[in-house]
C-alpha cells in the first residue's frame, strides 16, 4: 500500500468513526471523495447515465445505513464499491436489462504500447481516444479496466468487489487490454486519415 493509500485509508477510518456517532457532515465527505467513481462503477455495468445515478445514490444511502457493519480492514472504497457493483447487477437483472456474456490479458507492454501510440495526440484527444475505446468495451471489461487502470484497485480488492477469483480477474484484463489495443489501433488510423 502506498504512503498516499495508507494516508487516505487512515483519513476515511476518521471520517467514518464520526458518522458512527451520526455527524452526517462527515458522509458527506466520503460522498465528495467517492461519488465520480461510485457512479463510474454503476454506468459501465448499467450503460445508462439516469439509471447509474440511482443506483450511485441508492449505494450511498445503503453505506450510510450500513455503517456499522464496514470492517475497518478493508478499505472503505472497495467496500462501497461492491454495494455498488452488486446495486447495479440486481436493477439490471431485476429490470431484465440483457446481460452480456463476460469476457476475459498483460500490463506493462500493453500500456507501452498504448502511450506509444497516444503520444503524438493532445492530452485531451487521448483521452477522448482512450474513453471511446473504453466505452467500446463489454460492460464487464470496462468495469475491471475502470477500477484496475484508473481507480487503481488491486486484483484482490477487484475480487472482493465483483465476486469474480482473481484467476478470472487476471484473464478478463488480459482480454479487455487485448481488445483496447486493437480499438485504439483502428482509432487512431481513421483519425491519422482524417487528417490527411
Amino acid at each position: 500500500m502506498h504512503l498516499n493509500t495508507k494516508m487516505g485509508f487512515k483519513n476515511d477510518l476518521k471520517y467514518i468513526d464520526k458518522v458512527r456517532e451520526g455527524d452526517l457532515e462527515a458522509f458527506s465527505h466520503l460522498v465528495e471523495k467517492y461519488k465520480e467513481m461510485v457512479y463510474a462503477v454503476a454506468l459501465k455495468i448499467l450503460e445508462n447515465a439516469d439509471d447509474a445515478e440511482d443506483i450511485a445514490q441508492e449505494s450511498f444511502i445503503k453505506a450510510y445505513e450500513n455503517i456499522d457493519a464496514f470492517k475497518k480492514e478493508a478499505k472503505f472504497s472497495t467496500w462501497l464499491y461492491t454495494i455498488t457493483y452488486r446495486s447495479a447487477l440486481y436493477y439490471k437483472r431485476k429490470n431484465k436489462i440483457s446481460t452480456r456474456n463476460l469476457q476475459e490479458q498483460d500490463d506493462e507492454a500493453f500500456l507501452a504500447t498504448a502511450n506509444a501510440q497516444l503520444e503524438n495526440f493532445k492530452i485531451e484527444e487521448q483521452q477522448r481516444f482512450i474513453k471511446l475505446a473504453i466505452d467500446s468495451l463489454r460492460p464487464i471489461e470496462r468495469l475491471l479496466i475502470t477500477l484496475y487502470y484508473i481507480d487503481e484497485n488491486t486484483i484482490e480488492e477487484i475480487s472482493t468487489i465483483t465476486d469474480l477469483s482473481a484467476t478470472n480477474i487476471k484473464v478478463k484484463l488480459f482480454r479487455a487490454r487485448k481488445k483496447l489495443k486493437k480499438r485504439l489501433d483502428v482509432l487512431l488510423r481513421g483519425e491519422s486519415n482524417s487528417i490527411l
